[in-house]
């Protein structure tokens, strides 16, 4: 199969700096979450346009790398830009798993500041369950004190699946009593634990979603 890429300007200058290098950004092609940030040289560059996948040079080692050549995340190119002072590309990928070495799906996963009105308040319905799983993410591997999540995972996967039947059948109970309410409220419950079940599995949203609209098509 044949993913090289197909080189719309060829007149652009690319900008390196004085070592040769030019930053770039990964970006999840379909969550437009930004992954890492890394270096390329005009070879790496040049590998990445004929191989379809991001190759970096590495400042520390000082050499190529083929990101996911011993990981197997690899990063598959759909676009690549560049801004408007030539000296920065964005790299848009399908990511075959997580960007970051300490598993989590983006090197930017530690948050340093945000609005006083948080976030989850401005968030729409349908970006609530991403900001739930990636804070559950966070304390997985942050494992912050008096957190009922990082109790969970302390305890380990037999906890968390208990949890999980044990919501599944407080949702069961609360529909058979008809409590419209309580029904809502346990609900929210197994969902939670649910996503502390796919954290504790790797298993990310996207791949859910994959599942979900498979069976939507069929």
């Amino acid at each position: 199969m044949n993913n090289k890429l197909k080189v719309i300007d060829n007149n652009v200058n690319l900008k390196f700096d004085d070592r040769g290098l030019i930053p770039a950004i990964v970006q999840d092609v379909d969550t437009r979450q930004v992954l890492m940030l890394a270096y390329m040289n005009q070879v790496s560059f040049k590998k990445t346009l004929e191989t379809g996948e991001t190759h970096f040079y590495s400042r520390s080692r000082q050499e190529l790398w083929h990101k996911g050549e011993t990981s197997g995340n690899i990063q598959k190119v759909e676009e690549i830009f560049y801004d408007c002072d030539r000296d920065t590309l964005l790299i848009l990928v399908e990511p075959a798993g997580p960007a970051c070495h300490t598993d989590n799906t983006s090197c930017f996963y530690r948050k340093m500041a945000e609005k006083q009105a948080h976030k989850e308040k401005e968030a729409g319905q349908d970006e609530i369950i991403k900001l739930l799983y990636q804070l559950i993410v966070d304390r997985k591997h942050q494992l912050p004190e008096d957190s009922y999540t990082t109790y969970l995972f302390e305890e380990g996967l037999d906890k968390i699946l208990k949890k999980v039947g044990e919501e599944a059948a407080e949702v069961i109970i609360a529909a058979k009593n008809e409590a419209k309410k309580e029904l809502v409220y346990e609900t929210v419950d197994l969902i939670y634990h649910l996503l502390v079940l796919l954290v504790d599995k790797k298993v990310s949203l996207k791949e859910v979603e994959e599942e979900l609209t498979n069976r939507y098509k069929a």
